[in-house]
């Protein structure tokens, strides 16, 4: 008998029914030689701090027992939100462990997700449930579509599954990283900082990229300058000549004088370009690609269009949504000509291409793009989010593979005003449709008048006044650009269908994006439930939640910028190439985690080591009651019995106050010199001792 573990329910009966008609056990099907089982995505999870490290503080979280860094991370079932076992995954996880140990069993298959994520979850649920048996034969079912005809030719070519253990290997290198930056430094910022912040590898950047934007919008200031300009009607079209030159608000006079001298001179043709074209339509999509498009048109939030997209995948109509690539295997031709076969029928123009912009083995890692298959949907069983995410891959595949060509005229003129300036004008005109009858194209056309080379143009240059404009709010499309490469200027990003895209794969394939296409959606959905952001129609925001966080990690010294979290994916890729192993990536992420909790002996002057929030940092000097370091600074412990209402903030003037300042200046009355405050109406930065005056905390310049 053959086992096959899926890694959902829904993939268990899409598999039995490609086999044949299942019949119905408890906790499994059974078919034609074959029983299915299934899990419930994860049933394992990583054990927490207090299985390596018992907290001598009861339930708290506590500094004592972090950082923890683990020789050999353990995973135990998984418990239930209440942290109690739960029922339904015990029950589950006992009828695998007992087919697996069934005596007609000789072969168990991995039929998890075709990634990281599935490779390791059905590995777990196998490792456990053989734990003291003798090992069977392991295979891998990968499956790019739930398709009866897919599902049936990859059960005749299913590989032995150590021919998977690099990709096992590089999901569970980043399983125990985001573990130990996760527990270890989210408990850290939040018990230095008294309210929960979730630090994680890859939600950080995302938080601070898009904080970063909104400080930048907020602070910036608009400069008004002036452009020159012209646009006058020649030959019955506008023709608008704008010069590179420009002048601040106080050169009026030399722009008025550039113009003058402009329209003092004959502005003459003196060449043009003409030639037929044919327009390319966009390459087929990626997951992020295809996000970003539905929440450009549609203002669908991430986590909607995954879902319906894996909703779409697992009734069989589309291919595996979590893929980072654009293109084909040259191995699919065969399955991409039983499709379009199937489009023709329903009147699409559409032919087999081979070309390079369509396939390319080299811009794939482990998935093709997304694509229809031969299963066509009735559009009435559909729901209104289905049909738009549906018919978004359904038209650009046939824009894709359309037979008909859309064909443009493309004109560039320059027009020269005298010799001081060249003005190169671009303009396209389509001449024949082609596929952007079923794919979307909103370029306009763009009309020059029939001038030829010698024609004169009317100008009337004059001044225009401008202003500087700020950065623009991040997007679901800009953001997903910016997750992809964080290191390619916005501005340099490639227009659809058009240009040179190796730079982006090499990011891809090199670790360099935030997050992957699997795991992106879950962790910005995680960003908005903690408040961190927010995504008005198709704009995301930061959050005050958000820029908390950011502050408070920047004043702990916990540096989770784009840079690290790229050099620690670029340790995964290496993982999963062979080159380094499990364990040396961990350590590189262990090391910088260390580095957080180094105590270092600097000077109190320089010191900024607030401490935990609940320590005590000396005598109220009101009414004698201790002083406690709380969430926000340091308050007298007695308020709510007393109401005393002594306090001071953890951070004045931009400078945090140490603990050992704080315990100074409650029993001495006086602090040291501390250096770096910032003056907020100045912005500059002053040295100055803090001092009790009538039981309130002001600065002392006495020494």
């Amino acid at each position: 008998m053959v086992l096959i573990i899926a890694e959902k329910p829904s993939l268990a009966r899409n598999i039995a029914g490609a086999i044949g008609k299942p019949e119905r056990r408890q906790g499994y099907l059974e078919c034609e030689g074959y029983l299915i089982t299934w899990a419930f995505g994860h049933l394992f999870s990583l054990c927490d701090i207090e299985d390596y490290a018992p907290n001598p503080d009861g339930d708290r979280w506590s500094m004592k027992n972090i950082p923890c860094i683990p020789d050999t991370f353990r995973f135990r079932l998984r418990e239930g939100r209440d942290g109690k076992p739960d029922a339904g995954i015990e029950r589950q996880f006992g009828t695998i462990r007992s087919l697996c140990r069934r005596g007609d069993v000789d072969t168990i298959v991995n039929a998890g997700d075709a990634d990281r994520e599935g490779e390791i979850i059905v590995r777990l649920c196998v490792e456990n449930a053989m734990k003291g048996e003798p090992p069977k034969r392991v295979c891998r079912l990968w499956l790019p579509d739930q398709t009866p005809q897919t599902i049936r030719a990859a059960l005749g070519e299913m590989k032995e599954d150590g021919a998977y253990d690099n990709l096992a290997a590089e999901g569970f290198a980043r399983t125990y990283i985001d573990w130990l930056y996760g527990v270890n430094l989210t408990r850290y910022a939040t018990l230095k900082t008294g309210k929960l912040q979730r630090v994680g590898r890859v939600i950080v950047p995302i938080v601070k990229a898009i904080c970063d934007r909104d400080l930048a919008i907020r602070n910036f200031k608009p400069e008004l300058y002036y452009a020159v300009r012209s646009a006058e009607k020649t030959a019955g079209e506008t023709v608008e000549l704008l010069s590179r030159q420009k002048f601040a608000r106080d050169k009026l006079a030399e722009a008025e004088a550039l113009c003058a001298r402009y329209n003092a001179l004959p502005a003459v043709v003196t060449s043009v370009k003409k030639k037929s074209d044919v327009l390319p339509p966009g390459k087929l999509y990626s997951l992020s690609k295809l996000q970003s498009m539905l929440g450009k048109k549609y203002k669908m939030p991430m986590e909607t269009s995954l879902a319906v997209l894996q909703k779409l995948y697992e009734e069989g109509y589309v291919t595996y949504p979590r893929t980072n690539s654009e293109y084909l295997a040259t191995a699919e031709q065969g399955k991409i000509k039983t499709i379009l076969e199937n489009v023709k029928k329903l009147g699409y123009p559409v032919e087999f291409k081979f070309k390079k912009s369509i396939f390319d083995d080299a811009k794939i890692e482990s998935h093709s793009a997304l694509t229809p298959t031969y299963k066509i949907p009735d559009a009435k069983t559909l729901s209104e989010d289905e049909k738009k995410v549906y018919s978004a891959v359904f038209r650009r595949f046939a824009a894709v593979f359309c037979s008909e060509e859309c064909r443009v005229d493309r004109t560039e003129m320059t027009v020269s005003v005298g010799e001081e300036e060249d003005f190169l004008l671009k303009g396209t005109v389509m001449t024949a449709p082609g596929w952007t009858r079923y794919d979307d194209y909103d370029k306009k056309d763009k009309m020059l008048p029939p001038l030829k080379k010698g024609d004169t143009v009317n100008t009337d240059f004059r001044p225009a006044e401008k202003e500087t404009a700020p950065p623009k709010h991040y997007t679901i499309e800009t953001l997903n650009n910016y997750l992809k490469n964080p290191f390619r200027e916005e501005k340099a990003q490639i227009a659809e269908g058009e240009g040179d895209d190796a730079e982006e794969y090499r990011a891809i394939f090199e670790g360099l994006e935030l997050g992957t296409e699997a795991t992106r959606t879950s962790i910005i959905d995680n960003a908005k439930k903690s408040r961190y952001i927010e995504l008005k129609k198709d704009v995301y925001y930061i959050l005050p939640d958000g820029e908390r966080l950011i502050s408070s990690l920047v004043r702990l010294g916990i540096s989770m910028d784009k840079y690290k979290t790229a050099e620690l994916g670029r340790a995964l890729k290496k993982v999963y190439r062979g080159e380094i192993s499990v364990m040396e990536s961990v350590g590189l992420a262990a090391k910088e985690i260390l580095s957080v909790f180094e105590k270092r002996d600097v000077p109190i002057e320089r010191d900024t080591d607030d401490g935990v929030v609940g320590d005590e940092a000396g005598v109220c000097p009101l009414c004698g009651k201790p002083v406690l370091r709380n969430a926000v600074g340091y308050g007298c412990s007695g308020w709510k019995e007393t109401g005393c209402a002594f306090r001071f903030g953890n951070v004045i003037c931009g400078r945090t106050v140490s603990l050992a300042n704080a315990k100074k200046l409650l029993s001495e009355g006086r602090t040291a010199k501390i250096e770096g405050f910032v003056s907020r109406r100045t912005g500059k930065t002053f040295d100055a001792a803090l001092k009790l005056e009538e039981g309130k905390v002001v600065f002392d310049f006495s020494q």
